[in-house]
């Protein structure tokens, strides 16, 4: 397991600096998850070998309305959209990757209102830490607060230019999208679509220092070569950078315990 420090350039950062969505308004009374049950899928105890993190494009995914869990993203009331935080994976050496390390309890209010803004789901918080957080960190605070930082890192393209396009690939997106983040270059990430070809998710792949890092050819995705159509949403503009500028991803943002070993069986 590895045990993350965000160090104190990312927890002063303005909130209103850090803002990646059109709107959100929180509810007064925190909603409750509920258990994440985990026999299905299995626990899963392996080395890490990288990460993903995985963005979701809201319109996309509200398309048609959507209750339940999702109300809180789709109804409207709560806020408008763009790229949300589906959640930060951690790879294993080949296909299989680490799932369901630990028992978790319910998060802590706390941990959901500083986080609905940015995965604007309770239970798909609950999901991510249970199934992916609880291999990377030793508690759900300092697991959020990394993806969190990730996520607030990243740059967007025009995505209201783009989803006017008449002809768009995948491809030509993925380059748009590496283009307006630094050091990212298109075969490090992966775009996955709908059945009719409509954006759905971006994974963004990095390596074990969380560098962006080329994709493996087993990570899957939509064919470059694929036509993509875009969902219009809110005009977001990117927020301006913390100053001073880091000199690195990963030396802002963590720093990894060499000693720090996955819990026994």
């Amino acid at each position: 397991m590895l045990k993350f420090a965000l160090l104190p350039l990312l927890l002063a950062a303005p909130a209103s600096a850090l803002a990646q969505t059109a709107q959100c308004s929180l509810p007064a009374q925190m909603p409750r998850p509920r258990p994440e049950r985990s026999e299905s899928q299995g626990r899963r105890l392996l080395p890490i070998g990288g990460y993903t993190l995985a963005l979701s494009w809201s319109p996309q995914y509200c398309a048609g309305g959507k209750g339940g869990d999702d109300a809180f993203q789709c109804n409207g009331r709560n806020g408008r959209f763009g790229f949300t935080l589906h959640g930060l994976w951690s790879d294993g050496v080949s296909k299989d990757w680490p799932q369901y390390c630990r028992a978790t309890d319910l998060l802590p209010r706390p941990v959901i209102r500083q986080n609905l803004c940015v995965t604007p789901s309770v239970q798909l918080l609950q999901h991510e830490w249970a199934k992916h957080g609880t291999c990377m960190a030793t508690k759900p605070e300092l697991y959020f607060n990394l993806s969190r930082a990730l996520y607030q890192s990243i740059r967007y393209p025009d995505m209201a230019a783009l989803a006017r396009r008449k002809t768009l690939t995948v491809g030509r997106f993925a380059e748009a999208f590496a283009a307006a983040n630094k050091g990212m270059r298109a075969d490090m990430m992966r775009v996955t679509a709908t059945r009719d070809n409509r954006l759905s998710e971006v994974w963004l792949c990095m390596d074990k220092a969380l560098e962006f890092a080329r994709c493996p050819k087993h990570q899957g995705g939509t064919s470059n070569q694929t036509s993509l159509r875009i969902a219009p949403g809110p005009n977001i503009p990117n927020p301006k950078r913390a100053k001073p500028a880091p000199a690195s991803r990963s030396g802002l943002i963590l720093h990894l315990d060499p000693n720090a070993e996955l819990p026994e069986n």
